[in-house]
């Protein structure tokens, strides 16, 4: 048999045998399948996934016709992270015009709701001169990030201190105190930079604090829905599997600890998010093609049973990309590719 070129999951490059990057495959999308319960890749699916990883071309891309809208979190930080000393407009202008990106996002550096509350004054104004030299769909953009909420920077005590001393219900009782703060922090955000024009607003790396930040995500979007019905709201998750650090938290009769994607969907549509994007964590030790198959058997179980867009999350460490400050070239656009033939998605 042949040999392919391919990854780790950390970016490392590595030659498999033929044999090899099929086994993966295999055990990819069923390790998947097992924990979410939903069916594996079909044997037309993991030929295909193969065919891709087979490709001796560097990049590949989608057949004609089948591509798809690009969504970007974090914009204009992105650019600053690069040490390019440019304004946040002028960020976004390098995204629409230099990169030909679909869609863009103005966001503080502190991508966070709770530390945009104070500034939100200043942020206003970068919107509305952002929206008049500008064509595409401009998002504002934060992450939930209910740890900010903890002491000694917070206003509630620590979970992560009372955990640990068996304080179970105090620590309970400390997330669901943060959930209230984030709730109000989301909504005040939302509507400000909504009514400054914002063409739609992200809650980004949601559930990254587990259960109780996913109830408050959920909350504030079912809340700035009220609000603003036509207000475009996507959310992006932070991993397959919510972790239940409050273990107990409902949302519309549903304990959201333990959800994986095609199940986080369905509390997202209730709230009334009008974009979804289901996070797949990479694993490091495994091969991309490993990685890559069990990320789409996830994300495909998420998009068949969607009735909103499905933009699945790929990146540094998500979605089949491996965990790297600059995701090699070869490994993006085979995930990419082969999410969007094979999940059918909306966008990325």
């Amino acid at each position: 048999m042949g040999k392919i070129q391919t990854r780790m999951g950390d970016g490392y490059g590595i030659e498999m045998a033929e044999g090899e990057v099929r086994e993966d495959l295999e055990e990819g999308t069923k390790e998947a399948a097992e924990r979410a319960e939903v069916p594996t890749l079909t044997d037309d699916e993991l030929r295909h996934l193969f065919e891709i990883f087979k490709s001796p071309d560097r990049t590949v891309g989608v057949e004609r016709g089948k591509e798809v809208i690009l969504s970007y979190d974090s914009g204009s930080t992105k650019i600053k992270r690069a040490h390019i000393s440019v304004s946040k407009i002028q960020s976004l202008q390098i995204f629409e015009r230099a990169f030909g990106a679909d869609t863009l996002e103005l966001a503080h550096i502190d991508y966070s709701f709770k530390p945009v509350k104070p500034i939100v004054v200043f942020e206003k104004p970068i919107m509305e001169q952002a929206l008049l030299i500008t064509i595409s769909p401009l998002f504002y953009g934060a992450m939930p990030n209910l740890g900010l909420y903890s002491q000694p920077d917070g206003p509630c005590p620590n979970p992560g201190d009372l955990l640990p001393q068996g304080k179970l219900s105090e620590a309970r009782a400390s997330y669901e105190e943060a959930v209230e703060h984030a709730v109000k922090d989301m909504v005040y955000v939302g509507s400000e930079m909504y009514e400054a024009g914002a063409d739609g607003i992200n809650f980004d790396t949601t559930a990254a604090a587990g259960d109780a930040e996913f109830l408050a995500a959920l909350r504030a979007v079912e809340t700035l829905k009220k609000k603003h019905p036509e207000m475009c709201i996507e959310m992006g998750m932070a991993s397959e599997f919510v972790l239940g650090m409050h273990g107990e938290v409902t949302y519309d009769g549903v304990r959201l600890a333990g959800l994986y994607p095609h199940d986080q969907l369905k509390l997202a549509e209730r709230a009334g998010v009008t974009i979804f994007g289901p996070a797949i964590n990479i694993v490091t030790n495994k091969s991309l093609p490993w990685n890559l198959a069990r990320a789409i058997t996830f994300t495909k179980a998420c998009s068949e049973k969607s009735h909103i867009p499905v933009h699945a999350d790929l990146g540094m460490g998500v979605g089949g990309v491996p965990l790297a400050i600059t995701p090699p070239v070869d490994a993006v656009s085979r995930a990419s590719k082969a999410t969007v033939e094979i999940a059918r998605l909306d966008g990325l």
